[in-house]
């Protein structure tokens, strides 16, 4: 294990030393700072193998003692789908997270179900697809576990919608805008 978290710490400063932050490359860093919720979705089926990487990437997120209190749940239904999200399209899929409903001291399942759902955000958005976090419907999911594929003695915490990204919104317009660094950050030196 120590050799293995070794060797990605030395990739990923050889990597960061010939790229630098901000490189022409299809980075991390570039994922993050050019990706946005995505509102508009198209019809085109998101394929089973880029669900099957995105939900790769949920299982290796972080966790409090790499306890990995969590499921994911796969929804194609459109039915489904639509108890669960406004404007549903078809081709698009949700993957609920779900966190263990018992607690153990020292453990936030629900930090660690939100690591697991950024993780497999910035995924599809690397992949070129457009997803979007949900977390109010959470209540009727919830209320209908059984419905939803909800594992016996776990709860939802959120729910990732992801499809093909509609061509014909503009991403820059249709973006909430962001607030500055100094309205966010506080340093302390």
């Amino acid at each position: 294990m120590k050799t293995n978290l070794s060797l990605f710490v030395v990739v990923m400063a050889l990597t960061f030393q010939t790229f630098g932050q901000k490189s022409s490359k299809n980075t991390v860093t570039e994922t993050i700072l050019s990706g946005y919720s995505v509102k508009a979705f198209s019809s085109e089926p998101v394929s089973e193998k880029a669900i099957d990487l995105i939900l790769e990437c949920g299982i290796k997120a972080p966790s409090a003692r790499n306890s990995q209190l969590w499921k994911f749940t796969v929804i194609y239904n459109e039915n489904l789908i639509s108890q669960i999200v406004r404007n549903p399209v078809p081709g698009n899929v949700v993957i609920i997270v779900s966190g263990s409903a018992s607690t153990q001291e020292g453990i936030n399942v629900d930090f660690d179900c939100a690591l697991a759902t950024e993780n497999m955000y910035v995924a599809a958005q690397s992949l070129g697809l457009g997803a979007h976090i949900y977390t109010g419907p959470v209540r009727n999911i919830n209320a209908k576990k059984q419905e939803f594929g909800i594992p016996v003695g776990y709860k939802a915490v959120s729910a990732l919608r992801i499809g093909h990204i509609d061509k014909k919104v503009d991403a820059a317009s249709s973006a909430s805008p962001r607030k500055e660094k100094d309205e966010i950050i506080n340093t302390l030196k």
